[in-house]
């Protein structure tokens, strides 16, 4: 089965979604939004970027939340340089083929293949772990989330998706529905890959596990340089005194110092943790680092966050710019499954 790249460009797609549940945090930053935008600086891409409103209602059932993360988030990735003219920059909400193309999935989807959803599966362990009934708790959108996940990659021909290795299994799941429908209709998806970047960094957030919201360990993205100065402060940190050699590569300070600096900065730093460096010298040096990169897309957050309409019209456009796809895609889906005019063949 030969495989097309996208719909009318010879360009690979590349393909991410932004859930809208939170804040965005350093570790969104550098994990994700910041290789993405340069991803979507190369000539030899199309790049697809969406914020997933609808994956939101899986974690949050708060609608205030879920919109103010929304602007948000839409405001951190045009501060941060995203270029919307040059990529397409949409709400999932926005473009309603991909829900009705989920809905086709689900049809094509064996239950079995959820079954097997790490997150649906730590769920089950959890309550069997609290003598609880194996599903409780557990709703349709958690249990079927990688289909509606699926039809986001798929309506777009999305063929490198950057993911985490936690992700990993999503996309192959989204590859597995798409050979299942290609060979029951014909050739209409296809089929994605994961695109997995080992150099990009993930975060350890103040206490030391992976930064998340989850763990409410987060540093925010942009925070007035006070109040960033204060979250860096709160790093944890061992009780080692000035003039005693640091262990950095068990540092978070250290961690978090070479997600932002150069290799130069970094084997500087490394030098002075080698050589004793207070840990309140590292936090003052790391406060600068991250101070000097966000402080201009700290002014033109707050500008966007000042202009509303602004961000509306930019992802207005960026739905009109996704539907020129997603439209005559799922036309051509429903004709291969039967859902056509009673005069149509």
């Amino acid at each position: 089965m030969t495989e097309k790249h996208s719909d009318k460009s010879e360009n690979p797609r590349v393909l991410t979604g932004i859930t809208t549940t939170g804040s965005p945090h350093l570790g969104n930053y550098v994990g994700a939004i910041k290789p993405a935008i340069q991803a979507s600086q190369a000539d030899n891409v199309d790049s697809f970027l969406f914020l997933a409103d609808y994956h939101a209602m899986i974690k949050s059932h708060e609608p205030d939340k879920i919109h103010q993360s929304t602007i948000e988030i839409a405001a951190s990735w045009l501060a941060l340089g995203l270029d919307a003219d040059q990529v397409t920059f949409y709400r999932q909400s926005d473009v309603p083929e991909i829900m009705e193309l989920s809905w086709i999935l689900t049809c094509w989807t064996a239950k079995g293949l959820m079954n097997r959803a790490h997150a649906y599966k730590a769920n089950v362990q959890s309550n069997e772990a609290n003598n609880d009934d194996a599903d409780f708790g557990i709703t349709m959108g958690l249990f079927s989330y990688p289909v509606l996940m699926a039809a986001d990659i798929l309506m777009f021909n999305g063929f490198k998706i950057p993911v985490g290795r936690d992700q990993i299994q999503h996309v192959e799941m989204a590859r597995d529905i798409a050979q299942r429908f290609n060979h029951h209709y014909g050739d209409h998806f296809v089929l994605p890959e994961a695109m997995i970047d080992d150099n990009v960094a993930v975060l350890q957030g103040l206490d030391g596990r992976k930064m998340s919201k989850s763990y409410n360990n987060t540093i925010p993205l942009f925070d007035t340089e006070k109040k960033l100065k204060k979250s860096i402060n709160k790093i944890k940190t061992n009780l080692l005194e000035p003039g005693d050699p640091k262990d950095a590569d068990n540092s978070t300070v250290f961690q978090v110092w070479r997600a932002f600096a150069s290799a130069e900065q970094t084997a500087d730093m490394r030098q002075q943790f080698a050589d004793g460096i207070a840990w309140g010298e590292a936090k003052r040096c790391l406060f600068e680092l991250i101070n000097q990169e966000l402080a201009e897309p700290r002014q033109r957050y707050a500008e966007l966050m000042a202009d509303p309409i602004a961000m509306e019209k930019i992802l207005l456009a960026g739905a009109e710019k996704a539907r020129d796809v997603s439209v005559p895609k799922l036309s051509d889906i429903r004709s291969a499954i039967g859902i056509r005019p009673i005069t149509g063949k």
